[in-house]
């Protein structure tokens, strides 16, 4: 008896962690509803290209993402004219409406910014930092998760990891790296009570 149950609590304590780890790549992305910085309520599938959308956590106040400001827009018109959206998602508590509107107006106005009250969808997803990328295809398969890039300052860049998911494929060829550690600051998180 005390092994079974001993094997019952292991397969719970596994289960756990996996949910606590959010979406896998290979898995499908569920569609999601929320409220934009528009006033308007957008889901995943209503923006989402035709070949497919990256899900960007972004944030007002973090360091790193102003100085992603640039290369985001930059990566986001581009793949844009090729059909692969971005959607941006600030799950932070401690950015006000206004604030996270303003800047996304004044730094991110090609795209659409939602807001995740509450961190429901970092944490369904298992997003921890800011900017964190998720890309997924024409049918909400994850492709790949993680960093932008390698460098956060911009200056000495060598690997485009969002750059070259995109055009593997787009070319119909492996995504040779499907996750890079994202880093940036952390999401802050409205505490469960």
């Amino acid at each position: 008896m005390k092994r079974v149950l001993g094997l019952f609590t292991l397969m719970i304590a596994f289960a756990f962690a996996a949910s606590a780890q959010g979406i896998a790549v290979g898995d499908t992305m569920e569609d999601f509803s929320l409220s934009g910085t528009d006033g308007k309520t957008h889901s995943l599938n209503s923006l989402k290209g035709k070949n497919g959308a990256v899900v960007m956590f972004l944030s007002a106040q973090c360091p790193v993402v102003k100085a992603y400001i640039e290369r985001i827009n930059a990566v986001a018109a581009e793949y844009n004219s090729k059909g692969i959206t971005f959607i941006g998602i600030n799950s932070n508590h401690t950015e006000d409406l206004a604030w996270v509107k303003s800047d996304a107006e004044q730094n991110f106005a090609k795209f659409p910014m939602l807001i995740d009250k509450g961190n429901k969808l970092a944490d369904k997803l298992g997003a921890t930092v800011t900017p964190e990328a998720y890309y997924v295809d024409a049918k909400n398969v994850l492709l790949y998760h993680g960093a932008i890039d390698n460098d956060r300052s911009g200056k000495a860049i060598t690997d485009q990891y969002l750059r070259t998911a995109f055009d593997s494929a787009l070319a119909g060829k492996k995504i040779e790296r499907t996750k890079a550690n994202a880093f940036g600051c952390t999401i802050k998180r409205l505490k469960a009570e």
